[in-house]
């Protein structure tokens, strides 16, 4: 059976993903808004991976795990923003049953994967500043390529999880998604079976994956400024802070878009969230780069050699 929209035919097994806006004259904005945010952000994660990997100096713990923060978001971004490009400039929003569920696999094993990197350059932090002796032993190139497969493993243990409940779901009626992207809580809300099962799973999984690795974080950065106001120099003070301050601004942008979508009840969920939804999918992986390289002196530096240095200082 098939359903019309749009002028164009659709199966009834396949969602229509409908944007932030169904205004031709508002698409065509942005489509050119988001086209260029999406290219900023693959520029800007891709030159992060480049200068660290062509730069010995860079090959350090911290490094590591930024070099991969960046790689996981060029996945995330590419995941999503190519086809909301193509469904912007095209009269048939339609997105099949086994898209829309890859989609959003790819999605919660991201973002998980995302927030877990970030709970271990918090651990970097805290050994690189609370322990500096041991730091080289602690953090020894064996227990980084460790931590990566845990958070990889979890990341994509808790996608699969969430993806293969959502298989037990049963859609009816409207398939319009006036959203961006297949999103979780989106799909729950078009549901006419019971989501009481998924709901408590999603909570309890989701309170492991993204509260326990931030309790995590603000324990190590209690004992980092414990550690920092110990320090007797002023100047050692700033300059131990500032090791920090890059990632401090990424946690806030990513936490803070976060809770501002997910801090809230099922059925309170509503069309005003896709702002914030664009803010933590397409924004906060487009910031990253800019604060970690304009923020480093480090990283400043490698992509100064890099670069041609007349154009690198023309980008930042």
């Amino acid at each position: 059976m098939d359903e019309m929209d749009g002028g164009n035919q659709t199966r009834a097994s396949d969602f229509l993903l409908l944007g932030i806006s169904e205004s031709p004259g508002q698409q065509r904005v942005l489509f050119w808004v988001f086209l260029s945010m999406y290219l900023v952000t693959v520029v800007g994660n891709m030159l992060i991976i480049l200068a660290i990997g062509s730069d010995s100096r860079l090959h350090t713990p911290m490094y590591f795990f930024l070099a991969n923060l960046s790689l996981t978001d060029l996945f995330f971004v590419t995941n999503t923003i190519p086809k909301m490009l193509v469904n912007l400039q095209s009269q048939n929003k339609a997105i099949s049953y086994a898209g829309c569920l890859t989609q959003l696999y790819f999605l919660v094993s991201l973002v998980a994967l995302d927030n877990l990197i970030l709970a271990t350059m918090a651990y970097d932090r805290y050994v690189a500043i609370c322990q500096p002796l041991h730091y080289v032993t602690v953090m020894s190139p064996r227990l980084c390529v460790s931590l990566l497969a845990l958070c990889w493993a979890l990341s994509v243990l808790y996608g699969l999880t969430l993806t293969l409940l959502m298989t037990r779901v049963t859609f009816c009626g409207s398939r319009k998604i006036h959203y961006i992207f297949c999103e979780m809580y989106v799909l729950l809300r078009l549901a006419c079976s019971d989501t009481q099962v998924i709901h408590t799973v999603l909570i309890a999984t989701g309170a492991f994956i993204f509260l326990t690795p931030f309790g995590f974080m603000i324990t190590s950065y209690v004992r980092i400024v414990r550690a920092i106001l110990q320090i007797p120099s002023a100047s050692s003070k700033y300059k131990a802070f500032s090791t920090c301050a890059s990632h401090l601004a990424v946690v806030s942008l990513f936490y803070g878009t976060l809770c501002m979508v997910y801090l809230q009840p099922l059925h309170t969920y509503s069309m005003k969230d896709s702002v914030a939804t664009v803010m933590y999918a397409v924004v906060t992986p487009m910031m990253n780069p800019f604060i970690y390289s304009l923020r480093n002196k480090d990283m400043h530096g490698a992509l100064g050699r890099l670069l041609p240095e007349k154009g690198f200082h023309r980008w930042i």
